[in-house]
């Protein structure tokens, strides 16, 4: 299992970006110095009216599938 920690911050302005499909892909850098890319999907739950802040945790299996994404 992999676990990534990093902080987010998409205002709503550009989140419209990745809502209307022109962005498929977010691009985070961990607390550690890892890059990671994940679906901009998996951000749904947790756009507010000022878009996306806050801390999270991506976990997904060895072969990088079944990505899960919570608030921390």
């Amino acid at each position: 299992m992999h676990r990534f920690e990093f902080s987010l911050y998409i205002s709503a302005q550009d989140y419209l970006a990745y809502y209307r499909g022109d962005v498929r892909h977010v691009l985070a850098r961990c607390s550690d110095g890892r890059k990671v890319q994940f679906p901009a999907a998996l951000l749904t739950p947790f756009v507010s009216e000022g878009g996306i802040r806050g801390n999270f945790v991506l976990t997904s299996d060895d072969n990088g599938k079944g990505a899960k994404l919570v608030r921390s």
